[in-house]
C-alpha cells in the first residue's frame, strides 16, 4: 500500500529550469521510501510555444499563459517559480497570498527591498511554506564536506572559499538577454544570478561576513540586440568578494561568482582549511572529495571517491556518479520532506531569511566597488521559518 502524501505541483516559467523540474518529478520513483509523491498538474508561461515542451507530461491539466490563472487553481498545492528577477517580488507575493507553498528561484527578488517584501508577505501568511532554489550543496561529496566541517574535523578555521564559475559570456557576440540588463537582472548582476549558489553553504554553516572588499567587473559593455545592433550590456559579469568572518573565529571567506571564467563549463567549488585538516570539492569532479589530514608533521591531501547516495536514498547503485539532475532530485526531496515536517537532520533548502542575507551581502559589495574600500555588511537579523 502506497502511504506517500500526494502533493500537486504547478510551474510558473516553462524555460530551462521549468523543464528540469518536470524531469525531476518524472524521476521521483528513483527515491526510496520518500514520504511525499509530487504530481505535476499545471504549467504557465507567457510564451505559448514554451508550453509545448510539456505536452508529453500526461498529468498536466492546467496550461495557461497568465500566472494568476494558475494561482487560482485550487488543485495546485505547490508552485515552482522561475521568472526574471524583476518579476520575483510580485509573483512570489501573489503566490503566497493565494495560499500556495513556494519553491522560488534565486535571488528571491531583484534586491534587498524586494526580498524583504516577500518575507513580509510570508509573515502575513504564516501557514505557507517557502524556500529558495539552490541545488549544488546536494551533491553527495558536498554533503560529505559539510559533515566534516560541522563535525569539527577541521579544527580552527584558517580560510574558506565558495565559488561558482562558467564561461557562457566569454563569447562577446552572444546576443543580449535579460540577465545581461540591469533593469531586469538587478544592480548586483552576476551576484543575483549566481550568488545563492556560493552563499547557501557558508550561511548555513554560520559563516556570516562581517566586512568585505569587492572587485566587480563589467567586461562586455555592449552586445548585439534583437536587430543585430549593439545595445548596452550593463551588468557585472564577474564578482570577487573577500569577506571577514568573525563570529565563528576570525578567518577570510572568499566568494567568487563568474560568468566569464575561460575553461569553466559550470563549476561549483567549496574549500575549507583548518588547523586540523581540510576539505575541497568541485562539481567539475563530481565523485571526488579531497580531504587533508595530518600525518605526523606532514599535511597530506587525499582523494576519496564518493558514490551516488545523497541525503535521500535512491535506487541508483552507490558506485555510480552523481550529476546535476540528481542534485535537483535531492533538493526537491529536501523541500517536500521539510514541507511535510519530515526533514529530520538532513540538509535543507535555502530559507527566505538566507536569501535576504545574500542581498545584504550584495549591497555591501556594490558599495565596496563604488568606494574602493572594505565595508561593513548590514544585518537585518530577519528570522523566517515556514
Amino acid at each position: 500500500m502506497n502511504t506517500q502524501q500526494k502533493v500537486t505541483v504547478g510551474i510558473i516559467g516553462g524555460g530551462l529550469m521549468g523543464r528540469e523540474v518536470a524531469a525531476t518529478i518524472a524521476r521521483w520513483p528513483a527515491l526510496v521510501d520518500h514520504p511525499v509523491r509530487p504530481v505535476l498538474v499545471g504549467v504557465c508561461d507567457t510564451n505559448p510555444a514554451a508550453l509545448a515542451a510539456f505536452d508529453s507530461v500526461d498529468t498536466i491539466i492546467t496550461r495557461v499563459t497568465d500566472y494568476r490563472d494558475l494561482l487560482a487553481d485550487d488543485n495546485i498545492d505547490v508552485v515552482y517559480i522561475a521568472v526574471r528577477h524583476d518579476l520575483h517580488a510580485q509573483i512570489y507575493r501573489d503566490a503566497i497570498r493565494a495560499g500556495k507553498d513556494v519553491l522560488g528561484e534565486k535571488p528571491f527578488g531583484i534586491d534587498a527591498a524586494a526580498a524583504a517584501s516577500i518575507i513580509d508577505e510570508i509573515t502575513e501568511n504564516p501557514n505557507v511554506f517557502v524556500r529558495c532554489s539552490s541545488e549544488m550543496p546536494f551533491f553527495p561529496a558536498a554533503q560529505a564536506a559539510i559533515s566534516l566541517i560541522t563535525g569539527g574535523a577541521l579544527g580552527t578555521l584558517i580560510e574558506a572559499s565558495n565559488e561558482f564559475s562558467h564561461s557562457s559570456d566569454f563569447d562577446t557576440a552572444k546576443p543580449i538577454n535579460w540577465k545581461r540588463q540591469r533593469r531586469f537582472c538587478g544592480d548586483a548582476g552576476v551576484m543575483n544570478d549566481l550568488g545563492m549558489h556560493v552563499l547557501h553553504v557558508p550561511l548555513r554553516l554560520g559563516w556570516q561576513p562581517d566586512t568585505l572588499y569587492a572587485v566587480l567587473q563589467n567586461l562586455v559593455a555592449q552586445r548585439p540586440g534583437p536587430d543585430g545592433d549593439l545595445v548596452p550590456c550593463d551588468t557585472y559579469e564577474n564578482a570577487h568578494l573577500l569577506c571577514r568572518v568573525v563570529d565563528r573565529g576570525d578567518f577570510p571567506l572568499t566568494l567568487g561568482m563568474r560568468r566569464i571564467d575561460p575553461g569553466q563549463k559550470n563549476s561549483w567549488t567549496l574549500r575549507a582549511v583548518g588547523m586540523n585538516g581540510g576539505v575541497a570539492f568541485s562539481t567539475r569532479y563530481p565523485k571526488t572529495l579531497r580531504v587533508m589530514k595530518l600525518d605526523g608533521r606532514e599535511q597530506v591531501w587525499q582523494e576519496v571517491e564518493i558514490g551516488s547516495q545523497g541525503p535521500f536514498a535512491t535506487v541508483t547503485g552507490g558506485i555510480f556518479e552523481t550529476g546535476f539532475s540528481d542534485a535537483m532530485l535531492q533538493m526537491w526531496a529536501s523541500f517536500l520532506a521539510e514541507r511535510a515536517g519530515q526533514l529530520g537532520d538532513r540538509f535543507g533548502c535555502a530559507t527566505p531569511a538566507e536569501a535576504l542575507r545574500t542581498h545584504e551581502i550584495f549591497a555591501a559589495a556594490l558599495q565596496s566597488q563604488q568606494t574602493h574600500q572594505a565595508v561593513a555588511v548590514a544585518n537585518s537579523a530577519v528570522k523566517s521559518g515556514r
